[in-house]
């Protein structure tokens, strides 16, 4: 019997000042493929995210709209809980950053840090708005990148290179929010000293990456970063919307958001194990022998590769990520996405309208595995039909409609296994292996595909042996075609689990399969389904007209 894994699953937190969009999708979803492929493994799962609900987005958003930054933050926490329900993430614990248990394990990480030296204090210069009369938080300045001279880059970071900046280094920098040009002022900060982490990051990077547990663009990145030389950062921030430093006359400084965020899959770790009623039951999926797997998108690269390994070494202990899944960036289009600017597709707005799986499908065949991809309502809604609906959904309604017709609600008892026969069973067999193969390297796009050629193997064997005719002419052969389909069926409902959750429950409802492995197993002649239903619907073409002209509006 083969030995239980414990695989722990960490999803990037979304920041809680916006609606979900097609491109968190995109960098998320790998994160529950892995988790569900897992539980149907067998392994221990723990799979944990939550909403980002710190941090100058969120302060900003609420400043627009003249709320408090908790409102803003809790009415989108409770969007994304209901988003991600319905999109079939299946967290085990999806948690927030302003819950008290967090606040806790990042202050003792912090000063656990601080008393071993990895982390100190000194005096820096940052930029000051004397209009606002204000310290000017990373996401509140704005100016031209400095390493690629792209305008509107972040006092953190520049999304068009990717590279983490000090605000103090832009160019032309202005304040988001009155658009004066700030000038430099004097305050006292803490710092973490990835400096000292270069050597160790260079090594550990290197292996994980020769071993193919990270995704090339994680490696080349975060190498590159370091042959740059790692800079020490500050981690704190002149803002009372945060997690408060432990530290006595620090009032109006808090920890900043990109050290608190990584160190909430660990603090989501210690709730759900608290939460279970096993305070302790965390330690399995931390220490000593664990898999962890982390999905984000490739703007969360650095965070993940060179910040969260380096204070997990500091503080010692604990599992260094094993896997690095971090997708490309997602178009819409043709053109950049741009929440500011509202062209995005909207999570909620999407869900009200059209099946989850077939958002999911896209996602993943046609999403930013390891390039940029674009989302394009008529490519949706023609892949979704063409492949979906009729590869897949068709092959499964037309065998087990026919069986029902013609056979009742019980699956026919085969005659003589012929050749072809026997090597659909054995592809069907094969399929297990060469799915789950590419699911454990990363690879969701070449896993779905092989469970679509599954698909597209039943279409081609049903209409080769002609069941329609079959039954006219000999009953043995007929049961024994539909027999072999209703195998390829069987495994097609087990397979899709990982990528397609809403049907596959649907179908292992249908087949009254209770409690599926990922493993080979027969439907054995005679044992009862329900009454087939189709298990998606064609999306009328209609619809990518109305798509284009309407505006996209998000929650």
């Amino acid at each position: 019997m083969t030995k239980k894994r414990n695989i722990l699953v960490c999803g990037a937190w979304p920041y809680a000042n916006g609606s979900l969009h097609i491109g968190h999708v995109a960098a998320l979803i790998a994160g529950d493929i892995v988790a569900r492929y897992h539980r149907l493994l067998g392994d221990n799962v723990l799979y944990v995210s939550g909403s980002d609900q710190h941090g100058t987005p969120i302060a900003a958003s609420a400043e627009k709209e003249g709320v408090t930054p908790a409102e803003v933050a809790n009415r989108y926490h409770e969007e994304f809980v209901n988003d991600f329900e319905r999109l079939g993430f299946s967290y085990d614990n999806y948690t927030k950053t302003t819950n008290p248990l967090h606040a806790k394990v990042v202050q003792e990480v912090f000063l656990d840090l601080y008393h071993k030296g990895a982390i100190y204090k000194k005096t820096q210069q940052l930029l000051y708005c004397p209009h606002c009369q204000r310290f000017l938080p990373d996401r509140y300045v704005e100016g031209a990148c400095p390493k690629c001279r792209a305008v509107e880059a972040r006092g953190d970071q520049c999304d068009k290179c990717g590279s983490l900046l000090d605000a103090t280094e832009l160019i032309d920098p202005q304040c988001k929010i009155c658009g004066t040009t700030p000038v430099l002022r004097e305050s006292e900060h803490f710092f973490l000293k990835l400096s000292e982490f270069g050597e160790f990051l260079r090594d550990y990077i290197t292996k994980q990456g020769a071993k193919g547990h990270w995704r090339a663009n994680a490696v080349n990145f975060s190498l590159g970063l370091i042959k740059e030389g790692l800079p020490d950062r500050a981690i704190t921030r002149d803002s009372d919307w945060g997690i408060d430093i432990p530290l006595p006359d620090y009032k109006g400084k808090c920890i900043y958001v990109w050290f608190e965020a990584v160190t909430g899959y660990y603090s989501a770790s210690i709730e759900w194990a608290e939460k279970s009623g096993q305070p302790s039951a965390w330690e399995g999926f931390w220490k000593g022998e664990s898999k962890s797997v982390y999905a984000h998108g490739k703007d969360n690269i650095p965070f993940h590769t060179i910040i969260w390994p380096s204070i997990l070494k500091a503080k010692g202990g604990l599992n260094l990520p094993t896997q690095i899944l971090s997708t490309e960036y997602v178009t819409f289009e043709g053109k950049q996405l741009s929440t500011s600017r509202n062209w995005a597709v909207w999570v909620p707005d999407f869900l009200d309208r059209y099946d989850p799986d077939s958002l999911r499908y896209y996602s993943i065949a046609y999403g930013p595995e390891t390039a940029d991809a674009d989302f394009s309502w008529r490519v949706f809604v023609e892949k979704v039909n063409g492949e979906l609906v009729g590869f897949y959904g068709n092959f499964v309604h037309r065998v087990l409609s026919f069986i029902y017709k013609n056979f009742g609600d019980k699956i026919p008892t085969p005659g003589t296994l012929g050749t072809e026969d026997k090597k659909v069973l054995v592809a069907v067999e094969k399929s297990y292996v060469k799915v789950g193969g590419e699911i454990e390297r990363g690879r969701f796009k070449a896993a779905l595909r092989e469970v679509i050629s599954l698909a597209r193997l039943g279409n081609q064997y049903i209409d080769r042996k002609a069941p329609w005719k079959q039954v006219k002419e000999n009953k043995d052969e007929v049961a024994t075609t539909l027999w072999v389909c209703v195998q390829i069926i069987r495994a097609l409902a087990v397979l899709t689990g990982p990528f397609l959750p809403r049907s596959a429950s649907e179908l292992l409802d249908t087949l009254q399969i209770e409690q599926p492995k990922w493993e080979h197993e027969l439907l054995e002649p005679e044992q009862k389904f329900k009454e087939p239903k189709p298990l998606f619907t064609r999306i009328d073409p209609t619809v990518v007209e109305e798509e284009l002209v309407k505006p996209q509006t998000s929650s």
